[in-house]
């Protein structure tokens, strides 16, 4: 890793300056500090930039935003800080600062403190970094914590103990095995001791927090990297147990790895390089979730999961109430758990066009998001057996795309609407009428009849009576 010029990169934002301008102004000193001289070090681009001031925070960060021009800031008098957001960058400010924490509690007491005491309070090393923007040492990097070498070397640390660091705040549990995904870096084994001793503490941080640091380890370029971490720390069965207990589930090695745990790991990693959808990869880490509920020996066949994607699905609520998911995602991720084994049973037989309508209509706009996850559910290591089962494989989706464009059917629904069939068959609305419209909607996906609403219209004159005697 080359030297860093923080002075000519920071010289790069025109708006840096000001701030120089503004600390000799106000006869305070102030900094960069965190994220944004990390990823300066790692050249990421970053859009978020926090400033550390010796002084007043408050006061500077409202003569900077008069002297920038901007009308709006967001002033938080408790913590001492200040936002306002210029040229599209996110700016934050605080005054150095010392915390104390009550044990019940990750909101900490805050009061005034000295340059060393805020960069100790800080979460890992990586993010100990300081550049100054003080007119005589402008450019200099204050590397208190040698979190310059932890980014040579690629690994997460925390500044103090880290007993002390999690017990303070449990959430820099999530964050550690967050960045350790994010950035592709190692965890010091400390962290990992402590992790582990202190993650009853997580449940005194929001459900909400825990949740927003796990869906972006599940958006880091290799998912597992995370979800691993959380899982051999044993925190994972203090925030989803419901996925730890997948380990120790032995399956048929045909087309999976023995245990469910690490074939889930797999499929997430398999569905992120080929997506970016966060709900596409948490519904491939939910997939087998039901698998240890549904085990059973059978012999001759070994162990079988009968019913996991049905049962899956309908866990699913429940996990989204508890996460604090949004619920807008619910069905999305219910269908494509309930759907997932379908495309895989059409491979093992002579398809017909009647199961792929039936597949495409179950799916709806969702199918190619359902081919994707079928296809990272593929694991195995035997690489014939997966050559020739993703030719089999191949074969159905050829002939899915091929329904699909000869019938139209996507987001398909009988072309003889309920209020037709009322009139026609003087029925009020009842369960006859959907029973009616069911049997339109079967002899199309049975191919009896086209999926037009002339043929649809013509069918219902010739079943009707059959329904009405």
């Amino acid at each position: 890793m080359n030297e860093i010029d923080f002075k000519s990169k920071l010289n790069e934002l025109p708006f840096i300056a000001t701030a120089t301008k503004t600390a000799k102004e106000l006869n305070c000193e102030v900094y960069i500090v965190g994220g944004y001289v990390r990823d300066m070090v790692l050249n990421r681009k970053k859009n978020e930039i926090d400033f550390l001031v010796i002084g007043d925070g408050l006061e500077f960060a409202t003569k900077y935003s008069n002297a920038l021009g901007v009308s709006r800031i967001d002033i938080f008098k408790t913590f001492g800080t200040a936002h306002f957001r210029y040229n599209d960058f996110d700016l934050e400010f605080v005054g150095a600062r010392k915390e104390s924490y009550a044990r019940n509690s990750r909101k900490p007491e805050v009061s005034e403190g000295s340059f060393e005491e805020d960069i100790e309070r800080r979460d890992f090393t990586i993010n100990t970094l300081t550049v100054s923007l003080n007119e005589e040492t402008f450019g200099n990097l204050i590397d208190t914590y040698n979190g310059l070498q932890d980014i040579r070397d690629r690994i997460i640390r925390t500044p103090i103990d880290p007993m002390i660091t999690f017990d303070d705040d449990p959430l820099r549990i999530m964050r550690a095995y967050r960045f350790a995904s994010q950035l592709d870096f190692k965890i010091h084994p400390s962290i990992n001791d402590a992790a582990n001793i202190l993650r009853e503490r997580l449940k005194i941080v929001s459900r909400e927090r825990i949740t927003d640091e796990f869906l972006k380890i599940l958006a880091s370029p290799v998912p597992s990297v995370g979800i691993k971490l959380l899982f051999y720390s044993g925190v994972m069965e203090i925030i989803f147990p419901e996925i730890a207990n997948l380990s120790g589930v032995d399956q048929r090695q045909d087309f999976h790895h023995k245990d469910v745990f690490l074939h889930t790991c797999q499929v997430v990693d398999n569905i992120s390089k080929a997506s970016g959808k966060v709900w596409l990869r948490f519904t491939a880490l939910v997939h087998d979730i039901a698998k240890p509920q549904t085990k059973k020996f059978v012999e001759g066949t070994g162990w079988t999961f009968h019913g996991h994607e049905e049962i899956g699905a309908r866990m699913m609520k429940n996990i989204f109430k508890k996460l604090k998911l949004p619920l807008t995602k619910l069905d999305y991720v219910e269908k494509l758990v309930r759907l997932h084994l379908r495309p895989i049973a059409l491979a093992k037989e002579e398809v017909t066009d009647s199961a792929i309508r039936r597949l495409i209509v179950s799916a709806g706009e969702d199918l190619e998001d359902l081919i994707t996850l079928c296809r990272a559910d593929i694991t195995s290591k035997n690489m014939e057996k997966v050559s020739k089962y993703l030719d089999n494989y191949e074969r159905v989706m050829k002939k899915v795309w091929e329904v699909e464009e000869k019938d139209k059917l996507r987001a398909f629904q009988s072309p003889v609407r309920g209020e037709e069939i009322m009139k026609l068959c003087n029925l009020k609305p009842s369960k006859k009428v959907g029973e009616i419209k069911t049997a339109i909607e079967d002899a199309i996906l049975d191919g009896k009849i086209g999926n037009n609403y002339e043929e649809a219209y013509q069918y219902l004159l010739s079943i009707k009576d059959s329904f009405l005697n």
